[in-house]
């Protein structure tokens, strides 16, 4: 009988996207800081689409990273 083993090429790759989310993850509200307190600049709209942007990717990808891990753990393909 086999026993089960992770997968450590998929475990890498979810770890590496739950390292892009949590950067992500600050990256998106500075800029939306940084927008909301220059509202006066011209690149105040394109700044707030970036950072809206920017935390909604971070919010997929640690979905996506924790599924993949979890997939890596269980075997499931």
């Amino acid at each position: 009988m086999e026993t089960k083993r992770t997968d450590k090429d998929l475990l890498v790759k979810g770890v590496k996207k739950i390292a892009i989310a949590v950067a992500c993850m600050f990256v998106g509200p500075t800029l939306f800081y940084v927008a909301f307190s220059n509202q006066e600049k011209p690149l105040y709209i394109p700044l707030l689409i970036l950072a809206g942007a920017l935390c909604i990717t971070a919010i997929v990808l640690a979905f996506n990273g924790l599924n993949t891990i979890m997939d890596s753990m269980f075997n499931k393909k």
